[in-house]
């Protein structure tokens, strides 16, 4: 899924969730939290957009940025 950072010094922008574990989700944007070292944060830190995507289908750093262009840059 998509989700948009509320706290912290990334405030204000997108991520692709790779990852849940217990209180933390791992995400990626493909330029500076790559898919091979997302970043952990805290789940209260995020907030959920209705938009839904397949992980699987985003397999590449440079497909997540794509995906996560619009999003980040309107």
């Amino acid at each position: 899924m998509i989700v948009k950072s509320v706290a912290g010094h990334d405030k204000n922008k997108f991520y692709l969730v790779v990852n849940l574990k217990e209180k933390r989700a791992y995400i990626a944007d493909g330029k500076k939290r790559l898919l091979g070292a997302p970043k952990a944060k805290n789940l209260i830190h995020l907030k959920v957009t209705k938009n839904v995507v397949d992980v699987v289908k985003y397999d590449t750093d440079k497909k997540v940025r794509h995906l996560l262009h619009d999003y980040n840059y309107n």
